[in-house]
């Protein structure tokens, strides 16, 4: 068994398509209408085309903005992404304009850091020393 789909709840998926591909680098995989304005929209890392693919679904139904808006409430992050360089990704991102709650962080062999992934995501990033 393994991870073939995840998702990240988002507000408006055109806007999360461009933050999740312009900025944070994915490439888009699947973008299938559903209905009048939904989408059946994935994205994956380009380093692993064939891999787990996200899914920027619709935040439409009150038990996913309330379980989504909770968790940004209390400052915990919806996914994380496993970068090379935590620190170096962390001064990419930041140089692209997004804004963090979390700057890099040592956790033992672990270091992170949280951002905002201006649809409505608190998003991890984390990089485990060798």
């Amino acid at each position: 068994m393994r991870i073939h789909l995840t998702s990240v709840f988002v507000d408006d998926q055109a806007e999360a398509l461009r933050f999740y591909t312009e900025i944070l680098g994915f490439v888009k995989k699947h973008d299938v209408p559903l209905g009048e304005k939904d989408r059946w929209l994935t994205v994956v890392s380009p380093e692993e085309p064939g891999g787990t693919e996200l899914l920027l679904e619709p935040a439409g139904h009150p038990a996913a903005r309330t379980y989504r808006d909770a968790l940004v409430k209390d400052g915990i992050p919806l996914a994380q992404f496993a970068v090379g360089d935590v620190r170096a990704e962390f001064e990419r991102l930041r140089g692209h304009g997004v804004h963090f709650t979390q700057e890099p962080l040592e956790m033992g062999p672990v270091t992170t850091a949280v951002f905002d992934d201006t649809c409505g995501n608190l998003i991890q990033i984390a990089t485990q020393a060798q």
